[in-house]
Protein backbone atom coordinates (compact mmCIF):
# COMPACT_ATOMS: atom_id res chain seq x y z
CA UNK A 1 0.00 0.00 0.00
CA UNK A 2 1.42 3.30 -1.08
CA UNK A 3 0.84 5.14 2.18
CA UNK A 4 2.55 2.60 4.00
CA UNK A 5 5.60 2.54 1.78
CA UNK A 6 5.69 6.46 2.16
CA UNK A 7 5.50 5.84 5.76
CA UNK A 8 8.10 3.69 6.48
CA UNK A 9 10.73 5.49 4.33
CA UNK A 10 10.02 8.80 6.38
CA UNK A 11 10.64 6.71 9.26
CA UNK A 12 13.61 5.32 7.93
CA UNK A 13 14.77 8.97 7.03
CA UNK A 14 13.62 10.69 10.05
CA UNK A 15 16.12 7.56 11.80
CA UNK A 16 19.24 8.46 9.06
CA UNK A 17 18.80 11.96 9.91
CA UNK A 18 18.97 11.50 13.80
CA UNK A 19 21.60 9.53 14.14
CA UNK A 20 23.63 11.81 11.74
CA UNK A 21 23.09 14.51 13.85
CA UNK A 22 23.62 12.52 17.08
CA UNK A 23 27.12 13.22 18.74
CA UNK A 24 26.91 16.79 17.77
CA UNK A 25 27.65 20.03 20.04
CA UNK A 26 25.54 20.29 22.52
CA UNK A 27 24.45 24.08 20.99
CA UNK A 28 20.81 25.65 20.78
CA UNK A 29 21.81 25.16 16.40
CA UNK A 30 21.77 21.70 16.89
CA UNK A 31 18.80 20.84 18.68
CA UNK A 32 17.36 23.41 16.33
CA UNK A 33 18.69 21.62 13.63
CA UNK A 34 16.97 18.42 14.95
CA UNK A 35 14.10 20.15 15.08
CA UNK A 36 13.70 21.69 11.82
CA UNK A 37 14.30 17.51 10.14
CA UNK A 38 11.65 16.40 12.35
CA UNK A 39 8.02 15.52 10.58
CA UNK A 40 6.95 16.23 6.81
CA UNK A 41 6.23 13.43 3.96
CA UNK A 42 10.02 13.25 2.97
CA UNK A 43 8.48 13.43 -0.58
CA UNK A 44 12.05 13.94 -1.66
CA UNK A 45 13.27 11.37 -0.30
CA UNK A 46 10.73 8.85 -1.27
CA UNK A 47 11.14 9.85 -4.80
CA UNK A 48 15.21 9.06 -4.64
CA UNK A 49 14.56 5.64 -2.80
CA UNK A 50 12.13 4.74 -5.38
CA UNK A 51 14.09 5.81 -8.35
CA UNK A 52 16.97 4.25 -6.61
CA UNK A 53 14.79 0.70 -6.20
CA UNK A 54 14.09 0.64 -9.83
CA UNK A 55 17.81 0.77 -10.85
CA UNK A 56 18.58 -1.98 -8.12
CA UNK A 57 20.72 0.47 -6.17
CA UNK A 58 21.35 -0.85 -2.85
CA UNK A 59 18.66 0.89 -0.15
CA UNK A 60 21.97 2.30 2.60
CA UNK A 61 23.05 4.13 0.06
CA UNK A 62 19.71 5.59 -1.19
CA UNK A 63 18.41 6.26 2.29
CA UNK A 64 22.05 8.32 2.48
CA UNK A 65 20.71 10.23 -0.37
CA UNK A 66 17.52 10.75 0.39
CA UNK A 67 18.75 12.41 3.76
CA UNK A 68 20.63 14.66 1.97
CA UNK A 69 17.79 16.19 -0.07
CA UNK A 70 15.54 16.46 3.24
CA UNK A 71 18.02 18.02 5.21
CA UNK A 72 19.00 20.57 1.88
CA UNK A 73 15.10 20.61 1.91
CA UNK A 74 14.51 21.78 5.44
CA UNK A 75 17.15 24.27 5.14
CA UNK A 76 14.99 26.27 2.66
CA UNK A 77 11.53 25.89 5.22
CA UNK A 78 13.69 27.51 7.63
CA UNK A 79 15.29 30.40 5.31
CA UNK A 80 11.70 30.54 3.71
CA UNK A 81 10.05 30.91 7.34
CA UNK A 82 12.28 33.78 8.14
CA UNK A 83 10.46 37.54 8.69
CA UNK A 84 13.03 38.63 5.69
CA UNK A 85 11.34 36.00 3.24
CA UNK A 86 7.97 34.62 3.94
CA UNK A 87 7.39 35.99 7.31
CA UNK A 88 5.66 32.78 8.92
CA UNK A 89 4.92 31.09 12.53
CA UNK A 90 3.99 28.26 11.88
CA UNK A 91 5.40 24.94 10.06
CA UNK A 92 4.00 21.56 10.17
CA UNK A 93 1.75 22.54 12.84
CA UNK A 94 4.65 24.07 14.94
CA UNK A 95 6.51 27.18 15.76
CA UNK A 96 8.86 27.84 13.08
CA UNK A 97 12.26 28.16 14.46
CA UNK A 98 13.10 31.75 14.73
CA UNK A 99 9.87 31.79 16.68
CA UNK A 100 10.84 28.98 18.83
CA UNK A 101 14.38 30.06 19.07
CA UNK A 102 15.73 33.38 17.37
CA UNK A 103 16.29 34.52 13.73
CA UNK A 104 19.80 34.10 14.07
CA UNK A 105 19.86 30.95 15.26
CA UNK A 106 17.26 30.24 12.17
CA UNK A 107 19.62 31.72 9.45
CA UNK A 108 22.75 29.45 11.23
CA UNK A 109 20.68 26.43 11.06
CA UNK A 110 19.95 26.69 7.08
CA UNK A 111 23.44 27.05 6.91
CA UNK A 112 23.66 24.11 8.55
CA UNK A 113 21.60 21.79 7.03
CA UNK A 114 22.55 22.98 3.68
CA UNK A 115 26.13 22.24 4.08
CA UNK A 116 24.61 19.10 6.16
CA UNK A 117 23.36 17.75 2.59
CA UNK A 118 26.77 17.95 0.65
CA UNK A 119 28.38 16.01 3.76
CA UNK A 120 26.44 13.03 3.17
CA UNK A 121 26.83 13.13 -0.24
CA UNK A 122 30.25 13.21 -0.53
CA UNK A 123 30.61 10.52 2.53
CA UNK A 124 31.71 6.53 0.61
CA UNK A 125 28.58 4.92 2.07
CA UNK A 126 26.39 7.19 -0.74
CA UNK A 127 28.55 5.23 -3.23
CA UNK A 128 32.39 3.99 -3.09
CA UNK A 129 33.23 5.78 -6.81
CA UNK A 130 33.87 9.16 -5.94
CA UNK A 131 32.66 10.39 -9.62
CA UNK A 132 29.29 9.25 -8.76
CA UNK A 133 29.41 11.34 -5.54
CA UNK A 134 30.69 14.69 -7.20
CA UNK A 135 27.88 13.95 -10.25
CA UNK A 136 25.07 13.89 -6.87
CA UNK A 137 26.62 16.88 -5.48
CA UNK A 138 27.41 19.27 -8.74
CA UNK A 139 23.54 18.53 -9.64
CA UNK A 140 22.02 18.79 -6.18
CA UNK A 141 24.42 22.32 -5.97
CA UNK A 142 22.78 23.52 -9.79
CA UNK A 143 19.19 22.30 -8.60
CA UNK A 144 19.36 24.35 -5.10
CA UNK A 145 21.11 27.30 -6.26
CA UNK A 146 20.96 30.29 -8.37
CA UNK A 147 20.01 27.82 -11.66
CA UNK A 148 17.19 26.38 -9.64
CA UNK A 149 15.59 26.80 -5.90
CA UNK A 150 17.68 30.47 -5.07
CA UNK A 151 16.88 31.95 -7.94
CA UNK A 152 12.97 30.38 -8.17
CA UNK A 153 12.91 31.82 -4.56
CA UNK A 154 14.61 35.32 -6.08
CA UNK A 155 11.77 35.61 -8.90
CA UNK A 156 9.10 34.86 -6.19
CA UNK A 157 10.19 38.08 -3.65
CA UNK A 158 10.38 40.01 -6.89
CA UNK A 159 6.53 39.49 -8.11
CA UNK A 160 5.34 41.02 -4.80
CA UNK A 161 6.66 43.95 -5.93
CA UNK A 162 6.52 44.20 -9.87
CA UNK A 163 4.24 46.72 -11.26
CA UNK A 164 1.83 43.29 -12.55
CA UNK A 165 1.11 39.72 -11.82
CA UNK A 166 3.19 36.77 -13.16
CA UNK A 167 1.59 35.55 -16.41
CA UNK A 168 0.87 31.91 -16.79
CA UNK A 169 4.41 31.04 -19.23
CA UNK A 170 6.18 32.75 -15.82
CA UNK A 171 4.82 31.40 -12.90
CA UNK A 172 5.10 27.80 -14.54
CA UNK A 173 8.77 29.01 -14.65
CA UNK A 174 9.57 30.43 -11.55
CA UNK A 175 8.29 27.21 -10.27
CA UNK A 176 10.22 24.92 -12.22
CA UNK A 177 12.98 26.58 -10.39
CA UNK A 178 11.56 27.07 -7.03
CA UNK A 179 9.94 23.92 -6.44
CA UNK A 180 10.60 21.39 -9.25
CA UNK A 181 14.33 21.51 -9.73
CA UNK A 182 14.86 20.01 -6.41
CA UNK A 183 12.27 17.21 -7.20
CA UNK A 184 13.99 16.73 -10.59
CA UNK A 185 17.05 16.04 -8.14
CA UNK A 186 15.04 13.61 -5.98
CA UNK A 187 13.67 11.65 -8.96
CA UNK A 188 16.78 11.35 -10.80
CA UNK A 189 18.77 10.48 -8.26
CA UNK A 190 18.03 7.16 -8.24
CA UNK A 191 19.50 6.54 -11.75
CA UNK A 192 22.50 8.56 -11.17
CA UNK A 193 23.83 6.18 -8.31
CA UNK A 194 23.18 3.27 -10.89
CA UNK A 195 24.73 5.16 -13.29
CA UNK A 196 21.49 5.20 -15.42
CA UNK A 197 20.13 7.28 -17.85
CA UNK A 198 18.17 9.81 -16.01
CA UNK A 199 16.25 11.43 -18.43
CA UNK A 200 12.91 9.52 -18.41
CA UNK A 201 12.92 10.28 -14.62
CA UNK A 202 13.70 13.55 -15.32
CA UNK A 203 10.73 13.86 -17.50
CA UNK A 204 8.75 12.27 -14.97
CA UNK A 205 9.66 14.93 -12.39
CA UNK A 206 9.19 17.53 -14.57
CA UNK A 207 5.51 17.17 -14.63
CA UNK A 208 5.43 15.79 -11.23
CA UNK A 209 7.32 19.14 -9.79
CA UNK A 210 4.23 21.86 -11.72
CA UNK A 211 1.40 19.19 -10.67
CA UNK A 212 2.75 19.31 -6.95
CA UNK A 213 2.31 23.05 -7.24
CA UNK A 214 -0.55 23.40 -8.64
CA UNK A 215 -1.99 21.09 -6.09
CA UNK A 216 -0.28 23.47 -3.52
CA UNK A 217 -2.23 26.63 -5.02
CA UNK A 218 -5.35 24.51 -4.60
CA UNK A 219 -4.36 23.41 -1.56
CA UNK A 220 -4.26 27.01 -0.51
CA UNK A 221 -7.32 27.90 -1.50
CA UNK A 222 -9.31 25.11 -0.23
CA UNK A 223 -7.14 23.46 2.09
CA UNK A 224 -8.23 23.26 6.13
CA UNK A 225 -5.44 25.66 8.27
CA UNK A 226 -5.24 23.17 10.70
CA UNK A 227 -4.46 20.47 8.50
CA UNK A 228 -2.00 22.06 6.67
CA UNK A 229 -0.28 23.51 9.61
CA UNK A 230 0.61 26.74 8.70
CA UNK A 231 -1.55 29.43 7.23
CA UNK A 232 -3.80 29.66 3.94
CA UNK A 233 -4.44 31.92 1.41
CA UNK A 234 -1.51 34.45 1.44
CA UNK A 235 -0.67 35.04 -1.95
CA UNK A 236 -4.41 35.86 -2.73
CA UNK A 237 -4.44 38.34 0.41
CA UNK A 238 -1.11 39.81 -1.36
CA UNK A 239 -2.76 39.67 -4.82
CA UNK A 240 0.04 37.56 -5.96
CA UNK A 241 -0.86 35.88 -9.44
CA UNK A 242 -1.12 31.77 -8.84
CA UNK A 243 -1.85 28.82 -10.74
CA UNK A 244 -5.63 29.10 -9.17
CA UNK A 245 -6.01 32.90 -10.30
CA UNK A 246 -4.40 32.62 -13.76
CA UNK A 247 -6.23 29.32 -14.86
CA UNK A 248 -9.78 29.42 -11.76
CA UNK A 249 -10.12 26.57 -9.75
CA UNK A 250 -11.44 24.07 -11.99
CA UNK A 251 -8.89 25.15 -14.84
CA UNK A 252 -6.29 23.84 -12.08
CA UNK A 253 -7.18 21.02 -11.30
CA UNK A 254 -7.46 19.95 -14.65
CA UNK A 255 -4.30 21.15 -15.34
CA UNK A 256 -2.62 19.15 -12.11
CA UNK A 257 -4.43 16.06 -13.83
CA UNK A 258 -3.17 16.43 -16.93
CA UNK A 259 0.14 16.48 -15.60
CA UNK A 260 0.06 13.53 -13.43
CA UNK A 261 -1.13 12.00 -16.50
CA UNK A 262 2.43 13.15 -18.71
CA UNK A 263 4.08 12.00 -15.14
CA UNK A 264 2.42 8.61 -14.86
CA UNK A 265 3.13 7.89 -19.31
CA UNK A 266 7.17 8.67 -18.56
CA UNK A 267 6.95 6.04 -16.63
CA UNK A 268 6.65 3.35 -19.15
CA UNK A 269 9.98 2.14 -19.82
CA UNK A 270 9.96 0.81 -16.13
CA UNK A 271 6.39 -0.90 -16.34
CA UNK A 272 5.14 -2.52 -13.22
CA UNK A 273 7.87 -1.56 -11.05
CA UNK A 274 7.58 1.68 -11.50
CA UNK A 275 3.78 1.61 -9.66
CA UNK A 276 5.12 3.11 -6.30
CA UNK A 277 6.01 6.11 -8.54
CA UNK A 278 2.73 6.65 -10.55
CA UNK A 279 0.94 6.23 -6.88
CA UNK A 280 2.87 9.65 -6.07
CA UNK A 281 2.18 11.51 -8.61
CA UNK A 282 -1.24 10.72 -7.99
CA UNK A 283 -0.66 11.52 -4.31
CA UNK A 284 0.48 14.73 -5.06
CA UNK A 285 -2.44 15.89 -6.30
CA UNK A 286 -4.93 13.89 -3.95
CA UNK A 287 -2.86 14.92 -0.28
CA UNK A 288 -4.70 17.16 2.00
CA UNK A 289 -2.12 19.38 3.24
Amino acid sequence: MFSQKLEEAAAAVSSRLEAVLAGRADQPVTHAMRYAVAGGKRLRAFLVIEGAALHGVPAARALQAGAAVEALHAYSLVHDDLPCMDDDDLRRGQPTVHVKWDRATAVLVGDALQTLAFELLADPATHPDPAVRVDLIAQLARASGIDGMVLGQAQDIAAESAARPLTLEEITALQANKTGALIRWSAEAGARLAGADPAPLGKYAQALGLAFQIADDILDVEGDAEKAGKRLQKDAEAGKATFVSLLGLRGAKDRAEALVREAEAALAPYGAAADALRDTARFVISREM
